[in-house]
């Protein structure tokens, strides 16, 4: 866990103050040291890795998303497509790769990996990264990890194309014996490991999509009584219980989303110990093509200030690095604001603005000392949605270097594993 090297709070407002290069009225705001310190997750999307069963199967061989990156190319004028991966177009799903991503977290101040989980009614999806990768890294004690059920509709839109209605290849919504199946498996598999991550020593277990699970029940009732049985399970497994969270939203944008028409009143009733957001643009319309990045901020933090007082549970805010989903549509059909993946997107989403996001959410943190100390950022890796972390050939480090500059690195760093090279095939900018 990172440690705040500042001992007083007008060291700390002073030192949050040159981070973002303002004038801000910090007097009287905790530092880390006087109320606990930050803990930083990053959401982990697992689909840059040849192999996987299903892509196979509906793909062809070999294919992961980064082949949509390297076929990615400007849409309109001064957009920044394609991206390009400083690091190349790695197989996440080895424990060397894997590794390298973990270092490379820890040294700049993130502590979990919150992977996006998906596991359907016929079994798992895009599990390689974690259950290959990740958990048989050699370094794997520098950073836990968890589990966000994304269990939205999973439709055929790598690429999408513009008119074209998806074909829905596996459904969100699973039956309650698939539930219960789950339930198992995630507890058997991932709680018990050393490096899974808990609050108040529960595994933590976060769900995507609410309406989708009450499908599988058909009512509230059902549902709750299969979340108790799931914390239940976790109980007689020696765990002292579970950290259930909830990803709600005001906007959906995936094909097939829906939004609970009162959710604060759904999650109080289901049971849950918190809730989160997974990307900004749940909760802001993006009215331009290219919608200015600190606009976004501040509508997100309206929002931030909505749900605070909406949940009886505790918020965990998100910061998001970036938008742009045009990687995921055709290119040979026109872009426009036509419905996900065509869709406006954010610009201007600079390190130094991505870095001055990151501190103003410190800083909102450490001044009410009743705010949860947990923070999430999209992405670690939602290369085709424009959200990323990773070093691309233009900016390199410096988004984690962000990361590092306002919450600290979360030990010493160590010497890189091996020295980052450009990638050796595809893309430009």
């Amino acid at each position: 866990m990172k440690t705040n090297q500042t001992s007083k709070i007008t060291r700390g407002a002073l030192w949050l103050g040159l981070a973002m290069g303002l004038a801000l009225p910090l007097c009287g705001a905790p530092d880390a040291s006087a109320t606990g310190d930050l803990t930083v997750a990053c959401y982990y999307f697992g689909n840059y890795h040849p192999g996987d069963p299903r892509n196979t199967k509906n793909k062809g061989k070999g294919w992961s998303e980064w082949e949509l990156l390297k076929a990615a190319r400007p849409r309109f004028p001064r957009q920044a497509q394609s991206k390009v991966p400083l690091w190349g177009y790695e197989d996440e799903s080895k424990p060397k790769v894997m590794a390298e991503k973990i270092a490379a977290a820890a040294d700049h101040g993130i502590d979990v990996f919150i992977f996006d989980w998906y596991h359907y009614d016929d079994g798992p999806f895009l599990d390689r990264p974690l259950d290959r990768g990740f958990l048989k890294a050699k370094n794997i004690d520098r950073l836990k990890f968890a589990l966000m059920w994304a269990n939205h509709d999973w439709l055929d839109i790598m690429p999408a194309r513009r008119g074209v209605k998806p074909p829905l290849l596996y459904p969100g919504t699973v039956t309650p014996e698939t539930f219960e199946k789950i339930g198992d498996l995630v507890i058997k598999t991932y709680f018990l490991h050393p490096s899974y991550w808990r609050i108040d020593g529960r595994p933590y277990f976060s769900f995507y999509e609410l309406t989708k699970l009450l499908d599988g029940f058909g009512s509230v009732a059902a549902t709750r009584a299969a979340l108790d049985r799931f914390r239940a399970k976790a109980v007689a497994a020696g765990l002292p219980g579970l950290h259930l969270n909830a990803v709600v939203w005001g906007q959906p944008i995936l094909p097939g989303e829906r939004t609970p028409v009162d959710a604060a009143k759904l999650v109080k009733e289901l049971g849950f110990d918190s809730v989160t957001s997974y990307v900004w643009i749940h909760h802001v319309v993006l009215p331009e093509q290219a919608t200015d990045y600190n606009w976004v901020r501040d509508a997100y933090f309206k929002y931030w200030s909505e749900a605070e007082r909406k949940f009886a549970v505790p918020y965990y805010p998100n910061i998001t690095m970036g938008w742009d989903s045009s990687p995921r549509c055709h290119p040979d059909d026109e872009f426009g604001n036509f419905g996900y993946p065509f869709m406006n997107t954010m610009s201007g989403n600079t390190p130094e603005r991505f870095k001055e996001a990151l501190a103003l959410t410190k800083q909102r943190m450490l001044a009410d000392p009743q705010s949860p100390r947990i923070l999430n950022i999209n992405a670690w890796n939602e290369w085709t949605e424009g959200s990323y972390l990773e070093p691309d050939n233009v900016h390199r480090m410096k988004y984690l270097e962000a990361v590092r500059d306002v919450v600290g690195a979360t030990e010493t760093p160590k010497p890189p594993i091996r020295k980052v090279t450009q990638p050796r095939n595809g893309g430009s900018r």
